[in-house]
This record gives C-alpha cells, structure tokens and sequence, in this order.
C-alpha cells in the first residue's frame, strides 16, 4: 500500500463520515418539528389548571365553571345539605368509591371524603353525569335533592353521589385545592 492510498482512504473515510453526519443533521432537522407539534399548545396548557373567585358564592348556591373543556359545579353547601349527605348509609349506595382525585384511590364515599374542607361547605365535582356524559340539573333537583340528569333519570344526592338511575359512578372530583379563603385552584 502506497503513501498515496493510504491518503486517498483516510479521505474516503472522512467523506464518508461527514456525510453520514450532514445527514443524520438533516434527518434530525426535518423530524424535529413533527416531535415538536405533538407537544400541547399554549392554549392547552393554560388551561391545566384555573383560580376560581368564590368570595360571591352564596351558602345554597352553585358556580358552574368551565375546565379542559367540561363543567366543573362548585357548590356551597347549606347546614341541610350537609347533614342530609352525612347521614347516607354508604351501604346503600351504587357506587362506594369516594371518585376524589384529592385522596387515595379506593377511599370509601363517605361525605367527607368527597368536599374540599373538613366542615362538608365547599363541594366541587365534574359536572358531567357518569352515565353518558351529559350535564346534570342541580339546586335540589332529583330525588335526594343534589343533581338529576334528566336525559336518563340518573339522580344523585346532596354529596354528588349516584343513588338511584344507570349512572354508575359517582360525580367524579378533581384535583382541587384551596389557595387562600376566597380561591380554588382546579387543576
């Protein structure tokens, strides 16, 4: 082997190597932003999580919000209200999952598993009936004087859990906090 060819190979294997680079640059390059676009968009992200002023919300009233594209009922619940959830045998309930993403999964749905606070005021549920996804009716309205979804007859009670109809869970509730006494953070 020459001198010469010795050169000549070194050349060939540098060509070699820095088009195997260009392209893997390219490659790189060109799939980038395929990657890039399944990323969520600024809208979506905004959307994560909302603050919620409840410094107007009535005891007996409820706020309907708007979050990652469903309602949220945020409700502030009467001294009768409370009670009436508290006293619920769970054994009679459809579903005895407490559905709260603020607690350990398989909690028993007892009323205080599914409020915000300790007292049982502040209750805060997806609005959206577990049956088929249609939007429940609210201020006392079914037969245990929570939330009735009048499409399909599924009535659920004061604590937002389903009692009697096809629904078979209860209104779910997201992870929710309070972020001082006159927000909640949904999200």
């Amino acid at each position: 082997m020459s001198h010469a060819d010795e050169h000549e190979g070194n050349r060939r294997d540098f060509l070699y190597y820095a088009t195997a680079g260009a392209g893997a640059v390219a490659t790189g390059a060109a799939v980038w932003p395929l990657v890039n676009q399944m990323n969520p968009s600024a809208d979506v992200k905004a959307l994560a999580s909302i603050r919620v002023d409840i410094s107007d919300i009535e005891v007996g009233t409820q706020l309907t919000v708007k979050w990652r594209g469903k309602p949220v009922f945020i409700r502030r619940r009467t001294e009768d209200e409370i009670a009436a959830a508290r006293a619920v045998d769970l054994s009679v309930l459809i579903d005895g999952n407490a559905e709260n993403d603020n607690i350990a999964a398989g909690s028993d749905a007892s009323d205080a598993n599914r409020t915000l606070d300790e007292n049982g005021e502040w209750l805060v549920m997806m609005g959206v009936c577990t049956h088929l996804g249609c939007v429940p009716l609210g201020d006392g309205a079914g037969d245990f004087g929570g939330w009735f979804c009048p499409c399909h007859g599924s009535h659920y009670d004061t604590a937002g859990r389903i009692r009697k109809g096809p629904a078979p869970r209860n209104l779910p509730v997201p992870v929710a906090a309070f972020d001082g006494d006159t927000e909640i953070v949904l999200g």
